[in-house]
């Protein structure tokens, strides 16, 4: 059981700490939740700590269920659960408008929180160190992933606290590395494996980052 993100982002440091030296790292967590964990990680070894915007593309009747993901770039990708949209039935109509409605979230949340130019445009032989709060399903950092490799990264590593071990499989099978703190089997949710999960604040995330930045100025 972790206390809170910042925990989780001290025991991920001690790990990745120990894989360096790293190739032009940079720190790239989804929001919100990743980014007090990742930025404990950027603070560690010295990196500049961004965001990857994905929005996850929530089922009919019920939003929790990821039938797939939109993460920002250019152009905007779509990563669908091709099997989960045959099984549910969902039809052209719906995802149209869920992906319009994650889109308009995704531009607000571009607009609060970046502070840099859009890093996908600049990996390129970087060692990007991709992190989240947890992994369920998966479909937000495959998405992550899927963009972050077009643009030719030297490495990828994908970090989070925890994660189920059919979807670890998966992530190890895109990223080059993937460092992970429990597998719990049966694996619930995400939050049942930290003592404190509130949900983090749009300010908190524009305060870690503003705060890295300025540490590294």
């Amino acid at each position: 059981m972790l206390k809170d993100r910042f925990e989780a982002g001290e025991i991920l440091a001690d790990k990745i700490e120990e894989m360096a030296p790293f190739e032009n790292p940079v720190v790239l967590a989804l929001p919100r939740g990743g980014v007090p964990v990742a930025f404990r990680i950027a603070e560690r070894i010295d990196a500049p700590l961004d965001v990857i915007i994905v929005r996850k593309l929530g089922a009919p009747f019920n939003e929790e269920f990821a039938i797939g993901a939109l993460v920002e770039g250019e152009p905007e990708r779509v990563v669908l659960n091709e099997e989960a949209v045959y099984r549910l039935g969902v039809s052209k109509d719906y995802l149209d408008s869920v992906i319009a409605k994650e889109r308009e979230e995704l531009h607000r949340r571009q607009k609060m929180y970046r502070m840099s130019e859009n890093p996908l445009g600049n990996l390129a032989g970087k060692t990007v160190i991709l992190v989240d709060d947890g992994i369920a399903t998966g479909y937000t950092m495959k998405a992550a992933l899927a963009a972050i490799r077009e643009q030719s990264p030297a490495k990828i590593i994908v970090a989070v606290p925890v994660a189920p071990a059919d979807t670890l499989e998966e992530m190890e099978r895109l990223a080059d590395k993937v460092v992970v703190i429990e597998t719990p089997e049966p694996f619930w949710a995400v939050g049942a494996h930290y003592e404190k999960f509130d949900q983090t604040s749009d300010e908190e995330v524009i305060e870690l980052l503003k705060e890295t930045k300025e540490k590294r100025s």
